[in-house]
């Protein structure tokens, strides 16, 4: 009999914290400003630059002035830890900090590759940068399918859903020699 009262209150324990997790992708709704809406994101990322392949977690906060992004190895442990403002940009790798005017030439001198940040936060909501030309192809449901901006192409590979408002969950992003897959797990809006 106690065996069965540690087992319901083992249930009714799990059933709460399930309550506390996260919504996944598919359940988040655009926000109507998402352009200018402060996000944060969780998710994995993949490089491909020459012959050489790295991956690792994701956690990005963008704001309307700032970007961090962590990139984390397997075990959940930030690895590098890259910070932009309109003043100037870091880049932290284990016990060695770098610094300097511009993020993605930053990224390119340490790591050997760099995220287009100027354009990527666009991109990773479904949308082209407004303050640059673009080429973008569409599915029936109005969503980017592709999208070539600022010598990036784009391609939306999976969306959260099938609405036409829904958020992308996997991009492709290729320039030159460099190819960067981004799987998008969670979001949150004006994270703090």
């Amino acid at each position: 009999m106690w065996i069965f009262r540690v087992f319901l209150k083992l249930l009714v324990l799990l059933a709460m914290l399930g309550g506390c997790a996260s919504l996944p992708t598919s359940q988040v709704a655009h926000p109507a400003q998402a352009e200018s809406a402060p996000f944060a994101m969780n998710g994995r990322i993949s490089i491909k630059h020459q012959e050489t392949r790295q991956s690792a977690g994701l956690h990005w906060m963008h704001q309307v002035q700032s970007d961090e992004i962590l990139l984390l190895n397997p075990l959940g442990q930030t690895a590098a830890r890259v910070y932009r403002d309109d003043r100037n940009a870091t880049l932290d790798n284990g016990d060695k900090h770098y610094q300097d005017v511009d993020a993605e030439s930053l990224m390119e001198q340490v790591l050997g590759w760099h995220l287009p940040l100027n354009g990527l936060h666009h991109w990773v909501l479904g949308m082209a940068d407004p303050a640059s030309p673009a080429q973008i192809e569409r599915d029936s449901a109005g969503r980017i399918t592709v999208l070539r901006q600022d010598g990036w192409e784009v391609r939306y590979l999976r969306y959260a859903d099938g609405k036409p408002d829904s958020l992308p969950a996997r991009l492709q992003l290729s320039h030159e020699d460099l190819q960067v897959q981004l799987l998008i797990d969670e979001w949150e809006w004006n994270p703090q």
